[in-house]
């Protein structure tokens, strides 16, 4: 299943290492309106900054990954290199430089292998067409243990078109803005504004709550093309299929989301931190997050031990406007803490996260705003990961 006119390759470059496909390449066979979301990082990849400037045109027709090398903190090098690349991948297809995105992940502060990148390129550009999305999403994985790769349909009017995406991502996650990396195509007609406000929303509503460590990638990056293939009466905002999309897209986001935290480095169990009752939907999402991104909260969780304690403690640092006496937390169906005191519930809280999910409700009763987040538990594979990722 794929959108009508996008084209896919994958191909080894040796940039991760010898035997595995470490670069892709996506392709609108029409022209295609675009949006992105990326890092909020300062310290950030040349390809961000590169693509930051040509989604503002709104358009694009391939997007250029490799695996392996993020090409981040490589100074005027790195900056030279990702428009070659671009410049290549372009040159290849027959299209303007400003149509095409470019995105790397891996290791940080390594210059690209340009000599095989440009092996890769070419490799690339004579396979077109010869795989599908789920080879793509093996090429851009780096630590993931699975690739992503999800669908939705959506009929409008008359019309059925397809939503795809891809995405890599199970360490450095807290993506302020949007995942590791996510490239969704569409052969929807999608109006400009209508497209970069769905994505806004959708990535919103999906990446931006997620966590896996609290570590804002330098390389963040979330993209979609769409081609207009399906031949639908152009969406809007003030259309009413408007509504049909946003759901289908914020739906497919939150799938690729989800998967992302599943296979979080390390993890054993998914967990939910659901906070209820804030100020407003922003201190709810800081309150939830200040628990998701708690060390000490997402090792008890792996260890089953019911320490509610912990949990209070994250929600008074937050920064939320809290009050102890009206705090009640769950765990699963046990209620842990009730109006700031422990219930004393250990055995049964302890039942409670014996399982692969985690349900963390948290009711603060001083306003109407709410918000969820996933996030993953921490454990001695965690550390072993990340303690020997470059070596």
């Amino acid at each position: 299943m794929s959108p009508r006119g996008f084209r896919y390759a994958a191909a080894g470059a040796s940039i991760k290492g010898p035997g595995r496909n470490d670069m892709a390449l996506i392709y609108s066979e029409a022209p295609a309106l675009a949006a992105g979301a990326f890092t909020t990082n300062r310290v950030k990849s040349p390809t961000v900054t590169l693509n930051r400037e040509r989604v503002r045109r709104g358009r694009g027709r391939a997007v250029l990954v490799n695996s392996g090398n993020a090409n981040a903190c490589t100074g005027a090098q790195g900056v030279g290199d990702a428009r070659e690349m671009a410049s290549l991948a372009a040159e290849s297809l027959s299209l303007p430089a400003r149509e095409v995105y470019v995105c790397s992940t891996g290791v940080i502060g390594v210059s690209l292998p340009m000599a095989r990148v440009r092996r890769g390129i070419e490799a690339l550009a004579r396979d077109l067409g010869s795989v599908g999305l789920m080879e793509v999403a093996r090429a851009i994985m780096t630590t993931d243990t699975v690739p992503k790769v999800a669908h939705r349909t959506v009929k409008v009017g008359a019309r059925e078109a397809t939503l795809s995406a891809v995405a890599k991502g199970a360490g450095m996650i807290e993506p302020r803005m949007a995942t590791m990396l996510a490239f969704f195509m569409t052969d929807l007609a999608v109006e400009g504004q209508a497209l970069k406000a769905a994505f806004r929303e959708a990535v919103e509503q999906s990446f931006n709550r997620i966590t896996v460590d609290g570590d804002c990638s330098t390389n963040d990056t979330a993209l979609i093309l769409a081609n207009g293939m399906a031949g639908n009466m152009e969406i809007t905002t003030g259309s009413r299929h408007y509504k049909t999309f946003v759901s289908a897209l914020s739906d497919l986001a939150a799938d690729l989301a989800r998967m992302v935290v599943l296979d979080a480095e390390g993890a054993t169990k998914l967990i939910e931190v659901d906070v209820r009752g804030a100020k407003s939907d922003a201190e709810a999402l800081r309150a939830a997050k200040a628990v998701a991104n708690s060390l000490l909260v997402k090792t008890a969780v792996y260890g089953a031990d019911p320490n509610p304690g912990r949990i209070m403690a994250a929600l008074g640092a937050s920064g939320s406007r809290v009050k102890e006496e009206l705090i009640d937390v769950s765990l699963g169906r046990v209620t842990a803490i009730r109006r700031g005191v422990a219930t004393g519930l250990t055995e049964e809280a302890r039942a409670e996260l014996g399982g692969n999910e985690v349900r963390i409700l948290i009711s603060l009763g001083v306003g109407r705003g709410s918000a969820c987040v996933l996030t993953s538990d921490l454990t001695e594979e965690y550390v072993k990961i990340n303690a020997a990722y470059t070596t």
